[in-house]
């Protein structure tokens, strides 16, 4: 079986390029008994991907120069050699960018047959949906009334976040990069209010204009300059769950920014990092739920899918200037 695969070519250096991947053409083997052959249909693109570009220690092994990217698919059983997944058997797991692969069958999740899109699980239903869950419903415990603030709140995780906090009955205010973002929070998504970061003259101002009453819980998707602003205006007691920082992750030289300590000694605030692997014991509650709340109407969502596997490496980059609305993945 003939495949394309996507390698990293080089490590970046600052922002990726499309220079950083190479297109290489592989014959796949024989399959072996307990192994399926799989056609990748859709690819997701994520921001942790660019940590694992770097020749850096972390809490997962990096990307090896010229061995395919791997991340979350969702593929179709073409040929099978598992009596668990036949021929026709969707199903989910971390496998390379690659147009075909070949898997162990016990490392593949099947994709249930429901009226939810298959590619929700890589989305609303997958490792977004639990990250924003997790790092809510766990860390943030929010409280009816209370105010809650998302960062990055136009993106995967971002918008579940808002949009939990309001089945629980608070108040919302998400922080994103376009007017047309902001307006879709408050329209679609149910955001109370919505900041656009780029044109606010003073966004410190912004934030309490917006948050009269201070911030009880703040999502923090992006570090940087936002979350400076948003950390000054904590309430006492707060709580703030970092689940990522996009804003820093391709800067070569990072500055020392606003002294946090401070803030969260003052305010007695707790902000703790988190994996949505630390939460592995409680996947299957943490996603029965997200799928009840999908099945009901009251989680939104939405995706931005480019077609063609070779626009990859756009994708991914796109993750880095803001060209995503939700979920970012390529339909193969």
């Amino acid at each position: 079986m003939d495949a394309k695969q996507i390698v990293l070519a080089s490590r970046p250096e600052g922002m990726p390029t499309t220079d950083n991947f190479a297109y290489q053409d592989v014959i796949l083997p024989e399959l072996q008994n307990n192994q399926v052959l799989l056609k990748s249909i859709y690819i997701s693109v994520d921001p942790y991907m660019r940590g694992r570009m770097k020749d850096k220690k972390s809490y997962i092994a990096p990307f090896q120069v010229d061995q395919p990217i791997t991340g979350s698919v969702i593929a179709l059983v073409e040929e099978s050699k598992s009596p668990d997944f036949p021929k026709g058997t969707k199903v989910l797991g971390m496998l390379p960018w690659a147009t075909y692969s070949i898997a162990e069958a016990k490392t593949l999740h099947k994709i249930p047959p429901t009226n939810i899109p298959d590619s929700y699980y890589i989305g609303i239903v997958g490792m977004p949906g639990l990250t924003a869950y997790f790092g809510l419903i766990f860390i943030c415990e929010p409280q009816p009334g209370e105010t809650v603030v998302v960062s990055g709140a136009a993106g995967a995780v971002g918008l579940i976040v808002g949009q939990i906090a309001k089945i629980i009955g608070c108040r919302v205010v998400g922080i994103t990069g376009s007017d047309e973002k902001a307006q879709l929070l408050t329209g679609k998504f149910g955001f109370n209010e919505a900041i656009n970061y780029k044109t606010a003259p003073n966004l410190s101002e912004a934030i309490s204009k917006a948050c009269p009453q201070g911030i009880d819980c703040y999502f923090d998707n992006v570090g940087g300059d936002i979350t400076d602003a948003v950390m000054q205006h904590l309430n006492m007691n707060a709580r703030v769950a970092v689940c990522g920082q996009i804003a820093l992750y391709n800067e070569m030289n990072l500055s020392t920014g606003l002294r946090l300590l401070p803030y969260i000694l003052e305010k007695s605030v707790l902000m703790r990092g988190f994996l949505v692997s630390d939460y592995k014991e409680y996947f299957p509650k943490a996603l029965n739920q997200l799928m009840d709340w999908v099945q009901a109407g009251k989680l939104k969502y939405t995706e931005t899918i480019l077609d063609g596997f070779d626009r990859l490496p756009e994708a991914f980059i796109g993750l880095f200037t803001g060209q995503n609305t939700g979920k970012m993945m390529v339909r193969v």
